[in-house]
């Protein structure tokens, strides 16, 4: 699958207008109940926050570059509805008729739990396993190509426009879940995950400014040490 929302650094789509100061949090009263909805339905435990990414990830490209932010979300969750049998395309039209209490009705998500649910979150950092190949101030070069090396058009948090770039370990942050393996119902398959800086040239042909820098955090995988 091409990766349409992979969008860092690309030419040709305007410019990013940040909201006005003092603007709502929310531009319509449906995007706020777009948000509840998706939250309230992820505590039923069907799936987890990286399987939830690559669903709006896989928006068909036509949708994906028509929808607004919050139309995304709430396209994505009905796919994940009914792709995890919690709904069917007839009750989400409505045309489901009378049954019987739902089996993850005990899993629902009351008004008393909520900001204890948000407050906690859901950690994806793992203890153990074995020690870090990487060490602060090492060169590292990432994946190239890029992708998910598990599944063909999978999720990942390597970005397009890091393939095959040089950066520098700047900190480790521990073992993480691997994003590429948990959207997949493969397993947490947890890694090291690194702080990596890279010279905004290193990305970009044109920068806008020469001394430019990011950092992004990746994973172990996606990283191979950079011996020139």
């Amino acid at each position: 699958m091409s990766r349409v929302h992979d969008m860092g650094g690309r030419f040709g789509d305007g410019p990013v207008v940040p909201d006005a100061e003092g603007a709502p949090v929310f531009a319509a009263d449906w995007h706020a109940r777009a948000l509840a909805v998706t939250l309230a339905c992820g505590s039923l435990g069907q799936w987890n926050i990286d399987t939830s990414r690559h669903a709006r990830e896989r928006l068909s490209p036509k949708d994906y570059a028509r929808f607004s932010y919050y139309e995304k979300w709430i396209s994505a969750l009905t796919d994940l509805l009914v792709e995890k049998d919690v709904l069917t395309l007839d009750d989400l039209a409505g045309d489901g008729g009378a049954c019987a209490v739902h089996p993850l009705a005990d899993r629902r998500l009351s008004a008393a739990q909520v900001q204890g649910v948000l407050a906690s979150g859901g950690p994806a950092d793992r203890a153990g396993g074995p020690a870090p190949l990487f060490q602060m101030g090492q060169k590292v070069r990432t994946r190239h190509p890029g992708g998910n090396a598990m599944v063909a058009g999978g999720h990942t948090r390597l970005p397009a426009y890091a393939t095959g770039a040089v950066g520098v370990i700047e900190r480790l942050h521990g073992r993480h879940v691997l994003p590429d393996s948990a959207a997949h119902d493969l397993g947490e398959a947890p890694e090291p995950l690194y702080a990596v800086r890279f010279a905004a040239s290193e990305l970009w042909a044109q920068t806008e400014h020469p001394r430019d820098e990011v950092v992004l955090d990746l994973w172990e995988s996606y990283l191979s040490l950079e011996d020139r």
